[in-house]
Order: structure tokens, then sequence, then C-alpha cells
């Protein structure tokens, strides 16, 4: 029995079950003797039942008598070998954890786990095939126990401009099962999920959260089992025959992801850690961006641009990002990608002057690519339609004009490397928006078969070997919004863009549900225009100001069209950001529990503590009417209970709320205890909070 001792959770690991088992995970448990956990947690066996109790291992084993989903699930030629039982035949300590290997020679496999704690609990899986013969693999997918008390589910909802929404629900009995299928981590089935102790909040209850690391197809699995044991089980979604072993290969599933907490806020705290020690972890400060896409969409002009880009930096704005439109013959969403060359129809004296003048204003300059597609009216498809991911005698299926691009293939890879190379070589560029607007349907590999997998994996590959090429270039994962957010991505990658969608009520609940597994410095949030693009819906510049906030601020706005009373506005809502940027970007992201008001909850209060818990910058967002004129009193838990803090209203840009208690002092247990009472407030509007301990 192994005992780890993470930052906020212990795990107690047997090792000795061939695939280790996770005997205990949770609240740090001080020095005990670990065998006395499974002597205090040993079920015995019940009449009706197998003469043995198979263990809910990392992956549970049909052979040994696991009534529940298997975890590896493959065979050979004849179907032999599809129910393997391993045996441990090395245990080795490694950093923060251990890696157990395990064989079962008469099936002629090798597994080798691998488990550390930290911020996070995480586990690593390796099968490999050391037969004579093929294996054919159809899924390897690590399992963590979850204890009996846990009989509540929070898990995400979704589509495009609606991300991450949360969905609460009863996890009486039976099996939750979430699976992907889109080729990217998906707007539908975000691979998120927490499970907890009945009535769980954000700073209550005992809280479990499992996250898959993987940006292809994945599956989810949340079983509460007839016996009452329950579990999750997670990993890669492969296609019918995507995965073959040949003697002596191995396949490493994706790493599944857990965190721990006394409430759902402290439990996501150990993801947003995670990312922030990552090697791809965003410099700070971050620049607060102009995105062109709203602004111009496909009319590029030089002498505009540039306008727009004089108009930005007078606002405050820090980086310019030039968005689609400017390569090839792009003049709209019908043709011209994987063209990655400056157009000379638009450009040409080429980018150079444009960046120049970016440059010029003291801005950094960003230019999006979309490198995993191409048009069938495009220079590259005419040239290489064999290198499209489809499948050979059927008609492709197209999504916005466009098919994917066959990345495993090695003569499109080194295309797009080179063309991508050349871009970042011969221009000033310093940051990325890398997109990819839809989802893989019927993508075969050379070999015919599936070819997801092999897409992902070079995707990758593609990430790795141009940041190698260009370390000091910053790369977004959009893709049609947040169809691309996850923690494996954010190994590559310094920035992720939460939603096509920035109408700020429905930003409200998609950076919500996104802030349980991504800190704040890496969710894109922009300022949009008045009536929202996706939307049509109007909201001030106080309510967008204070939704983005809470972000990488960016701007999505044809700044040049302000009035001068708008333009100062924006100015000013760019400062604030900047103001408390390093607090936003540096500190511990905080929600509290929506209160009724009536028929549910009206608003949602969230925010920023800094780490040592002496200053904190606390939003209210008022969502809809409610049954009372004033909202709920805001309550603050998890500040120092001793501390006295001044609290005092933040103006936003434009806004008429006055709240009179501004400057009120109150100690951290007050705040905890009855909190304050904030003024009535407009739907979609807010009001801003800033505390600081004296």
């Amino acid at each position: 029995m192994i005992h780890l001792r993470g930052i906020s959770a212990d795990a107690v690991i047997d090792e000795s079950t061939g695939a280790p088992t996770v005997v205990y995970w949770g609240a740090p448990l001080g020095h005990v003797d670990p065998g006395s956990i499974t002597s205090a947690l040993f079920r015995p066996v019940q009449q009706g039942s197998l003469d043995v109790l198979a263990p809910i291992s990392v992956v549970p084993e049909h052979g040994s008598g696991f009534q529940g989903r298997q975890g590896l699930s493959g065979h050979r030629q004849g179907g032999r070998a599809w129910a393997p039982r391993f045996s441990t035949v090395a245990t080795v300590p490694v950093e923060a954890g251990i890696r157990v290997e395990a064989v079962d020679a008469l099936a002629s496999l090798r597994l080798i786990t691998t488990i550390t704690l930290g911020d996070l609990l995480a586990v690593e899986c390796t099968l490999v095939n050391e037969g004579d013969t093929r294996y054919l693999l159809d899924a390897l997918h690590p399992t963590l126990p979850l204890p009996s008390h846990a009989t509540e589910l929070l898990t995400f909802d979704g589509r495009w401009t609606r991300e991450l929404h949360p969905v609460r629900r009863q996890w009486g009995s039976g099996v939750f099962l979430s699976e992907n299928r889109a080729g990217r981590t998906s707007h539908e089935h975000p691979p998120l999920l927490f499970a907890g102790s009945p009535g769980f909040g954000e700073w209550s209850g005992e809280v479990w959260g499992v996250h898959v690391a993987w940006s292809g197809n994945h599956t989810m699995h949340a079983e509460a089992m007839p016996d009452g044991r329950r579990y999750v089980q997670a990993g890669e979604l492969l296609h019918p025959g995507e995965l073959c072993l040949e003697p002596g290969e191995s396949y490493a599933a994706p790493t599944v992801l857990g965190v721990h907490g006394q409430g759902l806020t402290p439990a996501s705290w150990g993801f947003h850690r995670w990312i922030r020690r990552s090697p791809a972890a965003p410099r700070s400060p971050r620049p607060v961006l102009l995105n062109t896409w709203e602004a111009v969409y496909f009319q590029h002009d030089t002498e505009h641009l540039k306008a727009l880009a004089t108009a930005a930096a007078e606002v405050g704005i820090e980086r310019f990002v030039l968005d689609d439109g400017w390569f090839g013959s792009r003049r709209d969403d019908t043709r011209g990608l994987g063209d990655w060359w400056v157009s000379p129809e638009v450009y040409p004296e080429g980018l150079a002057p444009l960046i120049e003048h970016v440059r010029g204003l003291g801005m950094e300059f960003g230019i999006w690519v979309e490198p995993e597609m191409v048009n069938p009216d495009s220079d590259l498809y005419r040239a290489h339609p064999e290198w499209a991911l489809t499948t050979d005698g059927y008609e492709p299926v197209l999504a916005r004009n466009q098919l994917v691009l066959n990345l495993a293939h090695e003569g499109a890879f080194q295309h797009v490397l080179g063309q991508l190379h050349a871009l970042l070589r011969d221009h000033d560029v310093s940051y990325v928006k890398w997109d990819m607007n839809r989802n893989l349907v019927q993508g075969s590999g050379a070999d015919g078969a599936g070819g997801t997998r092999a897409q992902t994996v070079a995707f990758y590959r593609l990430l790795d070997e141009l940041r190698a090429l260009h370390p000091d270039v910053e790369i977004e994962s959009c893709s049609s919004g947040g169809a691309r957010i996850d923690l494996e991505v954010l190994r590559r990658t310094e920035r992720v863009w939460t939603s096509d969608c920035n109408d700020a009520l429905e930003r409200q609940t998609i950076q919500w549900g996104a802030s349980m597994l991504i800190p704040p410095e890496v969710m894109g949030a922009h300022i949009g225009p008045t009536r929202s693009h996706t939307t049509g819906r109007v909201h001030s510049l106080a309510f967008r100001t204070l939704t983005a906030l809470f972000g990488h601020l960016g701007v999505e706005w044809n700044v040049l069209t302000l009035e001068p009373r708008e333009r100062e506005q924006l100015a000013d809502a760019i400062a604030l950001h900047q103001r408390f940027r390093s607090l936003l970007h540096g500190g511990d992201t905080v929600r509290f529990d929506p209160v009724s008001n009536g028929q549910g909850a009206a608003s949602h209060a969230y925010g920023v503590y800094s780490t040592d818990r002496r200053e904190a910058l606390v939003a209210h967002a008022q969502l809809t009417t409610g049954m009372a004129l004033l909202p709920p009193p805001v309550r603050l838990p998890g500040l120092l209970p001793d501390t006295q803090y001044r609290v005092a209203q933040i103006p936003l840009p434009g806004a008429q709320v006055v709240w009179q208690a501004s400057g009120i002092e109150l100690t951290g247990a007050q705040l905890a205890a009855h909190g304050i009472q904030l003024p009535r407030q407009h739907p979609e509007s807010g009001i801003l909070l800033h505390l600081v301990a004296i």
C-alpha cells in the first residue's frame, strides 16, 4: 500500500492488483498506516454474488470478475485474448508518485500505469503488445473510484456559441455516459465532470472532478454499481478498427486528471494550478488584444486596418490580431483555405506595411490561421486532393465549405509546417490565433481505417514542431469558439477562445462553466459591439466590461465607429483591467453559490482572491429579474476570518448603479456569515467590488 500526499488531497494506492487500485482518494489523512484503510473498507462477499470481489482498479478486469465496464477492450485474431488478467511485476517510484508494470503472459500484453499526485491526481496508462500477432485495441480507459456518498453529478452541455453550461443531476444508480465523436474536444460534450456529496456547492460538500486531457474523440462513463460502489472511467473513444497494435507497438491512453476539494471552487483550483505550472503557462502580463473579425470580416484594406490599429492603440490595446481573409483567394468562406501565403490581391506590398505600423504604435502583431483545413476551391486541394481526410469511394461531407486536411499524411504535414514556418520567419508575428472550424466525418487514413486519432496526434506534433522553431510566439487554441478546450492542448498553447459568442449575458454562464477547468489568464474574453453579432442582444458597455474583465481581455469591436464618449469609456474599461490584471491572472478564481430569489437564481457572484487572501475583486451580475426587488445579500466565504477588509465599489464605464455602503469595513468572518446587501440592479447589469485587507 502506497500513500501519496498532494497539495490538497491524499491518495492510497494498492500496487498489488496488476493494474493498481486507488483505494482512497480524498481529503488529507495525516500520518496513518495505509494498510488500515484496506481493513476499514473491506467488503465481505455477499450472498448471490461471485466468490471474489474484483477491485475497481485503474483498468478494471472482466477476467477478474469486475461486473462494470472493463477498462481494457480488445482482442487478437479469432477473438482471443479478449479478457486479460494482469499481475504486478514491478513497482518503481517516480516524482510525486509511482509507476506499476503488470503483465498477462497468456495474452502477451504489458500494462504500464503511472499515478502521480500534486496539484491534482494524474493517471497515465500504456499498453504494450508483447505477442507475435496483431492486437486490435478497442479501448483503454483509466478508471477512478468514487465514494458511495458522491451521489450528485455536475456535467456540462453545450453547442456553438453556448459552451460549457453546467447541469446538476441526481446520481442514485445506473450510468451517466457522454461520448464525443466530433474529432475535436467539442462544443457538445466537454470532457469534464464533477461528483459530490448531496447538495455540494461552491464552498461546501466534498467534490471530485475528472477531466480527460485529450483534443479528439473521448468518452466519460460514470457508474453507480448495484453493489453500491461508484467509479468514473474516461479516455479516448476509438472508431471501430481504428487502432491495431503490431508486435512490439504500444498505445498511451490520454491522461486522466482528477481534483478533490471541499466545494467546487477549491476543487477547480487543482486544474488551474496545473495549467499555471505547465511549460506553456502564459507570460505575464497578458496583453489586451483587438481581433479584427467583427470589425472588418473579409473586407481587408491596408489603410483601413492601419486606421483601426491607430484607434486601437489610442484606447490602450496592446496586441493587434489580423483575422481571416489575408491569404490566398480568401475573400469569403468558400475558398482559399490551405493557401497560407499573403494575398497579393489584397496586400500588394505584403503584410510588412501593416505590421510595421502596428509595431510602431507599440503593439504586438498577431495573425489568424486554420492549418488543419482545406477548401476544395484552393490551390492546395487542386494540387493534392489525396491529402484530404476522407474515405475513398464516398462523397465527402462538407462543413463551412471545407474539408479536413490529413495531417497524418507526411507530405501534407510537411507542407503545412513549411508554410507556417515561412509565415512566422518572414513576418514579425508574436501571436497566432489557431482555428479549427468543423467536425471530422468519415475521415480515413491511408490504410482505410479511422483517422481521428492519427489526426489528433499529428495536430499535437505540428504544434510542438512549430513551437520548437518559434518558441517566443504565443498560440491560441480556437475551434469555432470553445470546441477545443482541454488540458492537453493547454500543454502547448497559452490561451483558448472560450466562445464565438460575445453576448455578455450568454458569456456569464459560459465563463462560469469554463472557470471550473481553466484560470482567467487563458480564458479569452472580449468586449464585443453594443449589439451582439451572434444573438442580436444589446448590452451596455458597463455589463460587457464586467463580463470580459475576468479573463484574458480582448476587444472585438470596430473602434473606428465609436463616438468620443464610447471611446473614452472603452479606454477606461481597458485601464480597469490593466489595473487589476496581476490579481486577476495570479489569484484564485472564486464562485459563490447562486441564491434563489423567489423562482430560481437571478444573478451570478464570482471573483478572484489573491493567494494571500489580502485582496479580492468580486463581481455581482444581475442576469434576470427576481421576485424580490433587491438581490439576496452576497456572502463571501474563504477570506481571512479575523482580518478587517475595506469593501469599495469600483465604478464601471457608464454604469449608473451606486452602492451607498461603499467603503464599509468588515471582517472576513462577517463577509462569510452575513455578507453584504447590494442595491437593486436592472437585468443584464452588474456591480464590481474591491476588497483590501487593512
